[in-house]
């Protein structure tokens, strides 16, 4: 049967209004979240490594896991074919450790305060820690105080961290790119230069992941209320770029795939039809293109889909692989894990 124009264009509105109503249909069989627990039928691609731990960092040979026992506690290491777990820093007196990185040469670099008084504080005074993979090795402090998390190259030695000074009213924060010198005796940070600074109460920095050979820097703006802008920097023009494009969501890039064209994501875009408080409470793992539209989006887990659960932290391989993230609860805190997960992309 053909139609003529009038006729086609009325049967393709008529197309685009049925879709539009299935999909609404669909997301309204999801407003309610499912009870039970998430975890107990996890897809085939989904495996539970650990019931503890979080922060996850996946080495730079795709074999071995870092993460952090419990928010300022221990370093624990996991050899992923083996399923074996090591402490690493059970050796130390004290240990107040809140993240660990894999470097490009095997060796470590640890954040976490020098001394605990509470975890408000810990965070705010947590300091960067360069550590060798050898047996019973001894934290070196490389000195410089930073907010939160870092960005470490798995292509070489170079480092992103945030510094951020307040008067009060406004807060001064600044990325800051430097590189970690092993050759002089002392373990020392060299070449920092400031990259990105914003002097704003409506952005806070922090970097995330470097890709494309080290040339751009994923980042986010922290807004107030809870919520996240992610972007990108180009370490050669010193440009940003707003990729989210989301202002009334929480979106926090994390690991970029590679070929850097995706990144992982936090969001809470799920929230539009699945309802609950928007932010960190209510999260899931999603794919985003680094194009600046912000529209190409994939969801990847489903776990906010259950009451009260939630995903956060995921990192990607270097082959691109699978990906390590931490299972969480929608009532704990922002950075908070109850175990490590790998999510391999293919079937196995």
């Amino acid at each position: 049967m053909r139609f003529n124009k009038p006729y086609r264009f009325c049967f393709t509105i008529l197309t685009i209004l049925l879709l539009i109503q299935l999909v609404q249909g669909q997301q309204k069989n999801l407003k309610e979240r499912i009870q039970g627990n998430p975890f107990e039928k996890l897809p085939s691609n989904i495996k539970q490594l650990t019931n503890f731990g979080e922060r996850p960092d996946i080495s730079p040979d795709n074999k071995k896991i870092v993460f952090v026992a419990r928010t300022f506690g221990d370093i624990m290491s996991m050899d992923i074919a083996k399923n074996e777990i090591r402490c690493l820093t059970c050796h130390l007196s004290r240990a107040y450790f809140v993240r660990a990185f894999h470097l490009s040469n095997g060796d470590f670099i640890l954040i976490g305060p020098e001394e605990f008084l509470n975890a408000a504080q810990g965070k705010k005074e947590s300091l960067i820690w360069y550590m060798s993979a050898k047996k019973d090795a001894i934290p070196i402090k490389l000195g410089p105080t930073v907010s939160e998390g870092i960005a470490v190259s798995k292509n070489s030695l170079k480092i992103a961290y945030t510094e951020k000074v307040s008067d009060g009213k406004i807060t001064d924060s600044k990325i800051i790119v430097a590189e970690l010198d092993l050759n002089t005796g002392e373990p020392q940070l060299k070449n920092k230069k400031v990259v990105l600074e914003t002097m704003s109460e409506s952005c806070s920095l922090e970097a995330q992941d470097f890709f494309q050979d080290d040339a751009k820097l994923s980042f986010f703006c922290y807004v107030p209320n809870g919520l996240f802008d992610a972007q990108v920097l180009d370490l050669n023009t010193l440009k940003p770029m707003h990729i989210s494009k989301d202002p009334s969501g929480f979106t926090e890039p994390e690991g970029v795939f590679p070929g850097g064209i995706y990144t992982a994501v936090e969001s809470d875009r799920q929230c539009q039809w699945l309802g609950g408080k928007r932010g960190s409470s209510n999260i899931d793992i999603w794919k985003l293109k680094m194009d600046g539209t912000g529209n190409d989006m994939e969801r990847l887990t489903f776990f906010n889909d259950y009451e009260g659960g939630k995903v956060s932290n995921p990192v990607i391989a270097k082959n691109g692989e699978f990906m390590a993230l931490q299972a969480a609860r929608s009532s704990d805190p922002p950075g908070m894990g109850r175990g490590i997960l790998l999510f391999w992309f293919k079937k196995k």
